[in-house]
């Protein structure tokens, strides 16, 4: 699949695997801001994603090297979004990711358009409504 990408700096990296089986591509900072509560960081580009699809935003799995957790765990690109991806940290400490990092990881996924019908019940399952804890440990 191809997708549109506009680099807004000449120091913007183009997302890409690692490894040829990886799911997701690198986003690699190009500029951060960093303040007494969260740690923002540019990427430099911009992504025109194709309709029907996502991109979705995960922190990589360093993050647990660093004083940083990922603001929104997950960020949610919409199609319609076509502004520049910032990724925004909150900051736990003094460790955080440097400008030319790989900081988070990017995956574009197609998604099913959802219609939902009101009903009076819903069908039996095992687990019911049990809610935290509820499927064991």
């Amino acid at each position: 699949m191809k997708v549109k990408i506009k680099k807004l700096s000449d120091n913007a990296i183009v997302p890409k695997y690692t490894r040829s089986d990886d799911a997701g591509m690198d986003l690699t900072a190009i500029s951060v801001n960093v303040t007494e509560d969260f740690v923002e960081y540019k990427t430099g580009i911009s992504i025109e994603l194709p309709r029907g699809h996502v991109g979705l935003v995960f922190p990589r799995s360093s993050i647990s090297k660093k004083d940083l957790s990922m603001s929104n765990s997950v960020a949610v690109f919409d199609v319609g979004y076509t502004g520049e991806y910032i990724i925004r940290f909150q900051k736990l400490g003094e460790n955080i990711y440097k400008v030319g990092e790989r900081i988070a990881q990017l995956i574009i996924l197609p998604y099913p358009k959802v219609e939902f019908e009101e009903v009076e019940n819903l069908s039996d399952s095992e687990r019911k409504s049990g809610a935290f804890g509820s499927s064991g440990n």
